[in-house]
């Protein structure tokens, strides 16, 4: 049976990556007569070789790729040879498009680096090689293309090899295998270079080996579904990410953390006596567990580690920058969990490898951070363990994959701390007060009237005889929050410890009343989240941004408009209006006292 080889091309921009897979194909003849047709006729309309055939065209798809001849997307491409499979993915060169390169090479075992021999070693050339190194590739093909433009040169290759090999050896990439070719004329890619003794790269590809040891690792299994067709079955399907198990072996359940047996490896056609990493399995246990989706069955004698909080490298793929302190959804194998990235270490600059300090990432950027999960999950650091040491964060809004990530390690702060047991709960404390613990979470636009409307608000319950508190965005600035500015970042970490403290207060029993601009949605639904069912009332005070300004009775509107205020909400900084807040007040047509008095009978204590 032949083996199958995943291998992508990366390099800078016009380094001739897709010239050098369509000449691949064709000389493979992968190429169907009428692909071959059509290539020809798109070759002489859009092609970039005169009247010759423009290999570059069988994976440049887009229209945009080909107008522009460059390459946008990933493209994959599928051919054989006697000795193998391949499944080839052309990564593009340029530098904003770094989040496509990285999901190109996430799966793949071996990268093919182009040179361009006229250019030399590039940023970009450094920039994939980088991320290559990150990704787990180690084997690397060193693609010296062009060489017919500078005559076969023996001395221009050696210069590149060498300035190539010195980059390479900093990151961690020893297995370096350097070939002279020309894609275009197909020399070195499947014939022999002229003045080269060396392996075509057909020939590399063909022969590199790439060792697998996953089915010698401890065994793993992430659990994709939980399989009950009928009462007297439960199974538990997925793929083995590593190791191999048999029937009797002791296993344990993470993050639960209780053993079992196997009783039965389920599938096609019949029960398997064994089965090993890359095999798709139902396992049945001896014992009636809690198992759900996204949990890991492991091996008793080794388990992954388990923890809420770990360090990882992250890759930023999205416009909008991340801030720290931001919730987002992280999903990893199966199992998905809200998680923050609390701090960001520092930033890589990846052409000089130097270590950068950073507030934010924003596209294409790559960081270490320390994320913290609302939960525990089972993991292995990416070097051992691509499924369960990888994963992306997914906006929680727009459901966008806005960064990918490898785990490092688990911090020591998430084994040394836990949660502490205590007697008096949150129900006792809401009893004592004869009152159910709640926030009101006022949001608006600055001079829309929230402190006004919260004042009153506290006032009239307090008048009710009811525990309340006020947490008003100037007052706690003053304090709490008085080392915070007004960027994107430190707003997102205002109204985080806002949020906090009002979960406190909350469970404490009272009435908390916050009066905040909160311009983010992200923010408000990560408020949102940590209290329980029904707690949480957004308010949303609606008035346009022209009254809102006429009012200015601090003048800040002014100096905003004056270029004094920087990143003011309105002006140069945005407000994202509530989608499905429970209360909107139009402070056009109802006065603070009466928006105060629906907010009381939205609380049932009117």
């Amino acid at each position: 049976m032949k083996s199958l080889l995943r291998f992508i091309t990366c390099g800078s921009v016009d380094d001739g990556k897709s010239t050098l897979i369509g000449r691949l194909l064709y000389d493979t003849k992968t190429i169907l007569d009428d692909q071959m047709s059509a290539l020809e006729a798109d070759s002489k309309k859009v092609g970039t070789q005169g009247q010759n055939i423009d290999f570059a065209l069988l994976v440049d798809g887009l229209a945009a790729e080909r107008e522009q001849g460059i390459t946008i997307d990933v493209a994959y491409r599928f051919f054989a040879t006697e000795r193998r499979k391949f499944i080839v993915a052309d990564t593009p060169g340029h530098e904003q498009y770094t989040r496509n390169m990285v999901t190109g090479a996430s799966t793949a075992d071996v990268a093919v680096i182009l040179i361009d021999a006229r250019k030399g070693v590039l940023v970009q050339t450094r920039r994939h090689s980088y991320l290559c190194a990150l990704l787990g590739i180690r084997k690397v093909g060193l693609a010296v293309n062009k060489m017919d433009l500078v005559g076969w040169d023996p001395a221009v290759f050696a210069g590149i090899v060498a300035d190539y090999r010195a980059f390479a050896d900093s990151i961690g990439l020893s297995d370096v295998t350097p070939i002279a070719l020309s894609g275009l004329t197909g020399e070195g890619v499947v014939a022999r270079s002229p003045g080269f003794d060396q392996p075509t790269l057909l020939e590399w590809l063909e022969g590199v080996e790439v060792g697998d040891d996953a089915a010698a690792q401890p065994f793993r299994m992430p659990v994709q579904w939980v399989n009950r067709p009928n009462p007297e079955f439960r199974g538990y399907a997925g793929l083995i990410a590593a190791g191999t198990v048999m029937p009797g072996d002791r296993v344990r359940l993470l993050p639960a953390g209780r053993d079992s047996r196997i009783a039965r490896i389920v599938a096609m056609p019949g029960d398997l006596a064994e089965a090993a990493a890359g095999q798709s399995v139902t396992l049945t246990l001896e014992d009636e567990i809690d198992v759900s989706r996204g949990d890991v069955i492991a091996a008793a004698e080794a388990p992954p580690e388990v923890a809420d909080q770990f360090e990882a490298t992250v890759v930023w793929m999205d416009e909008e920058t991340l801030s720290p302190g931001r919730s987002y959804l992280l999903k990893i194998g199966a199992r998905a969990a809200t998680a923050q990235v609390t701090a960001i270490k520092h930033r890589v600059n990846v052409n000089t490898l130097e270590k950068l300090a950073a507030k934010r990432l924003e596209l294409n950027d790559i960081a270490v951070c320390n994320i913290s999960l609302d939960r525990p999950i089972a993991f292995e650091p990416y070097e051992r363990n691509r499924d369960l040491g990888g994963f992306i964060l997914i906006d929680r809004i727009t459901n966008r994959t806005v960064g990918a990530g490898m785990v490092r390690y688990a911090l020591r702060r998430a084994d040394n701390i836990h949660w502490q047991a205590i007697d008096v709960d949150r129900s006792a404390r809401a009893a004592m007060k004869g009152q159910k613990g709640a926030v009101v979470w006022l949001t608006g636009l600055s001079g829309a009237g929230k402190s006004t409307i919260g004042n009153l608000v506290d006032k009239r319950l307090h008048a009710l005889g009811r525990h309340t508190y006020l947490l008003d965005g100037d007052n706690i600035r003053h304090g709490l929050n008085r080392d915070l500015g007004f960027t994107e970042e430190d707003r997102v970490e205002n109204i985080r410890r806002v949020a906090e403290v009002a979960k406190l207060m909350a469970d404490a029993g009272l009435i908390v009343i916050t009066a905040f601009i909160s311009p983010f949605r992200a923010e408000r639904r990560m408020a949102r989240e940590m209290m329980a069912q029904g707690e949480f009332l957004e308010v949303f005070v609606d008035a346009p941004l022209a009254v809102a300004e006429a009012r200015d009775v601090k003048g800040l509107y002014a100096k905003a408009r004056a270029g004094d205020l920087k990143n003011f909400t309105g002006i140069d900084s945005p407000y994202e209006a509530p989608e499905a807040a429970e209360i909107v007040i139009d402070t056009m047509v109802l006065g603070a006292v009466e928006a105060a008095e629906a907010i009381v009978k939205r609380l049932g204590l009117g």
